[in-house]
């Protein structure tokens, strides 16, 4: 605790004898005027004596120490701070601290140098110290007085704009490596494409070479196609305009159609592709064209990063209610100080000229934005020139109509049948929750505007509700007010699926009547949960 008595204490200065009056009272008016401003003062003051015992401070100092040091204590020399650093984090002993250094004569005086303090409950702050020595009639070092101020958010903003800086210039040099790397990859189809062309020209009668000439182009214009469409998707993620399809997807199904997509690579290659799935299939809630591009952009960089001749294998494997798929090489492998960025825009692995040993830097970024995306998490493990291996997971589904009809599995029990009521004004969004709901068992009813989610309401009097908020007409909040209203609906489970999840819109939610709160794309394992409170219920 500060001790506001010895904060504003000060040593008196004695009348000195023999001097006239009126001299030693304008000693004493200095004196207190010396007094006021040393307390008055903005900035944090203290003094020291020529051991380096502190003899005077203002309450600024003992603020930014924490504590109130106790005056001419010689076991506190030099700071009332607990423990001091330099800028960088190094400790800095208290007898080499700037105040030290001007008391000892090894520095004549401390301008606006910065010293991190430490105070007794472990925080931190930065200061800045301006520090001169007090002489006395000969000219000898009496002491010395500090005045310093906290400059703690002012380092941690300059801290932070020397990182944003730093994080510009590493993002700029990548654009610049990916622009050259680009350059080069839509370069390389133009010699076969402007060869097939004169072949062509030269030779057009010869079925053989107009064939030949007809495949160079088929597959350089392929190679092109996959640049641009590459280009338009990472801008389309990225400015947050890519739009799912989800519906129900079968991944054995996903999977044979990345495999065939990309089989032309491997054989060129020469490489062999293992593929091994389950035994019972694997269903997602998931947009196909988007997952079978997950599997394509995997695919594509094992073999790229994997020699003529290689090993590329692609395992599906169900770990629970949770689908994991994993690609694996035994290709060059990752360096590490290139893991942590591996799925980041823009990062390609060392180029050589081999066009297999460099990228343009996008195919992992879509991988990571797509699977984001679809509620689904990616990692890599890699071991340099070992391999890598790709594990993506997504939430699964199993197919309970499949399950059923498998001989000698144990029929499951039977659930009460719900009738659920999903409103939202995406036909999309509500279309696929209602076939996921139908496949559950469910009696499943759709609305896509807040009047018609009143009047569907009271029609089929559901048992739950899934109710978007942003809706045309009215928004579901005032929606779920209007179903509280109505006796015959007292007993519906009223259900928030929406994009906004802020703690307000928790509050709102609640507020206006809602049982549950979840935000979109929500996890189906969620829904199904409150499900089954409502079916034992």
């Amino acid at each position: 605790m500060i001790n506001a008595e010895a904060v504003s204490a000060a040593t008196p200065i004695a009348t000195p004898i023999g001097l006239p009056s009126g001299t030693a009272d304008s000693i004493q008016r200095s004196e207190e005027e010396f007094r006021t401003l040393f307390e008055l003062s903005p900035v944090a003051v203290y003094c020291i004596d020529a051991d380096g015992v502190v003899v005077k401070f203002n309450r600024h100092a003992a603020q930014l120490w924490g504590r109130a040091p106790v005056l001419g204590d010689t076991d506190e020399k030099f700071c009332g701070s607990h423990k001091m650093f330099l800028p960088d984090g190094t400790p800095l002993a208290h007898h080499e601290c700037p105040m030290a250094l001007v008391v000892n004569g090894l520095l004549d005086e401390a301008k606006n140098a910065e010293v991190v303090i430490e105070r007794p409950d472990g925080s931190r702050v930065t200061v800045i110290v301006n520090i001169r020595p007090l002489r006395g009639p000969g000219g000898e070092i009496t002491g010395a007085i500090n005045c310093f101020y906290d400059v703690t958010e002012r380092s941690r903003l300059e801290q932070k704009t020397r990182d944003q800086a730093q994080t510009l210039i590493d993002l700029d040099k990548r654009k610049d490596e990916f622009l050259a790397m680009l350059s080069h990859e839509l370069r390389s189809p133009l010699a076969p494409l402007s060869n097939a062309a004169r072949l062509l020209a030269l030779q057009g009668d010869d079925a053989k070479v107009r064939r030949h000439a007809s495949q160079i182009v088929e597959r350089q214009v392929g190679h092109l196609k996959h640049l641009v469409d590459d280009l338009l998707e990472v801008s389309r993620i990225t400015t947050g305009r890519v739009q799912l399809r989800q519906t129900l997807v079968v991944y054995g199904d996903a999977i044979e159609q990345a495999v065939g997509t990309v089989e032309s690579l491997f054989a060129d290659r020469k490489q062999t592709l293992t593929v091994s799935l389950p035994e019972q299939p694997v269903v997602l809630s998931a947009d196909a064209a988007r997952l079978e591009q997950i599997l394509v952009n995997l695919l594509t960089n094992a073999a790229k990063y994997t020699d003529e001749g290689g090993q590329i294998c692609l395992a599906l494997s169900l770990e629970g209610d949770t689908s994991v798929v994993s690609v694996r090489d035994n290709g060059i492998g990752i360096p590490p100080e290139l893991l942590p960025r591996v799925f980041d825009l823009f990062t390609q692995a060392e180029r050589s000229l081999d066009r297999s040993q460099g990228g343009l830097g996008i195919g992992l970024a879509l991988v990571r934005r797509l699977v984001d995306l679809q509620g689904g998490t990616v990692e890599v493990r890699s071991v340099l020139g070992e391999g890598s291996e790709f594990i993506v997971r997504f939430p699964a589904l199993v197919d309970r109509l499949m399950v059923d009809q498998q001989p000698g599995t144990t029929p499951l029990p039977k659930k009460r049948r719900l009738k659920v009521l999903i409103v939202d004004d995406s036909h999309d969004a509500a279309d696929t929750m209602a076939a996921l709901l139908e496949i559950s068992g469910h009696q499943v009813f759709t609305a896509f505007d807040g009047p018609t989610a009143v009047t569907r309401a009271l029609d089929c009097e559901p048992d739950l509700m899934l109710l978007d908020i942003g809706l045309p007409g009215l928004n579901g909040f005032e929606v779920a007010k209007r179903v509280r209203r109505e006796p015959a609906l007292s007993h519906v489970v009223l259900v928030a699926l929406t994009g906004y999840g802020q703690e307000a819109d928790l509050l709102l939610s609640r507020n206006a009547g809602f049982d549950h709160h979840l935000v979109k794309p929500a996890d189906f394992a969620a829904v199904e949960a409150i499900l089954s409170q409502c079916e034992r219920g």
